[in-house]
């Protein structure tokens, strides 16, 4: 079964979800970072994906306070993205307990420093974050767009095997998932993990996405927003679900 990771996107130390990257477009939900994680936790969610969106507009992580309180009152694996642009911010990360730091920006600016990176922590604890639209990577934030496809970024990075590909016009919008694009990108990189993330909005998309033979998926807003119940989720990653 396609694993599932649920998204906990924070500005200001709170569960938000943006619609296409747009920080003007953003809702704000009244459980925190921490209440999400202990449900997910309790669905029997192995792995999480945090975003610092406050780091990701300003180039610094700014809510590692949340990562250090979800690994010391769960054992999920998380991976942190957000603001990670120095050599500093990723040890940091790293050292306060994330599994994996997702390098988004810094691999289109900086790919060398990126490669440093790899070969410092190991190239296991790095996932390389491609954010496109239209065809383009975008970058700081998703307020800019580079000239580089998702295969050209992915091929500068070959050792990193863990690849989260998020289609920005779809994120946060509940319209479902370019499947053809993602299983074509799988197939293209079979010994990497793709993680789908953009437009997840029903348990039928992810099942399709199984069937696909994607490895993993992002799932943030269609749980927000009731269409996939904690209850599912948990029967989802029993792998006792029943359509």
């Amino acid at each position: 079964m396609i694993e599932i990771i649920p998204a906990i996107d924070m500005i200001g130390g709170r569960c938000v979800r943006l619609t296409k990257g747009d920080y003007a477009l953003q809702k704000s939900y009244d459980a925190s970072p921490l209440e999400m994680a202990l449900e997910y936790s309790r669905a029997g969610v192995r792995r999480l994906h945090l975003v610092d969106l406050d780091g990701a507009k300003c180039g610094e992580p700014r809510n590692l306070d949340v990562l250090t309180q979800i690994v010391s009152r769960t054992s999920m694996k998380i991976e942190y993205g957000g603001g990670i642009r120095t050599t500093a911010s990723l040890e940091k990360v790293i050292a306060m307990g994330a599994s994996w730091a997702i390098i988004g920006s810094t691999a289109v600016t900086a790919p060398e420093l990126v490669k440093e990176w790899a070969a410092l922590v190991g190239h296991h604890r790095l996932i390389l974050g491609v954010d496109f639209s239209g065809g383009k990577v975008a970058t700081h934030g998703w307020m800019k767009t580079s000239e580089l496809t998702p295969e050209d970024l992915m091929d500068t990075f070959p050792t990193i095997e863990k690849v989260l590909c998020t289609d920005i016009s779809r994120d946060g919008m509940l319209q479902g998932v370019d499947i053809p694009y993602y299983t074509s990108l799988q197939e293209r990189y079979p010994d990497r993990e793709v993680s789908v993330s953009g437009g997840i909005s029903s348990v039928d998309d992810i099942l399709n996405l199984d069937k696909a033979g994607l490895k993993s998926v992002i799932v943030g807003k269609a749980i927000y927003e009731g269409r996939i119940t904690m209850d599912t989720l948990a029967s989802l990653c029993k792998g006792e679900y029943k359509p």
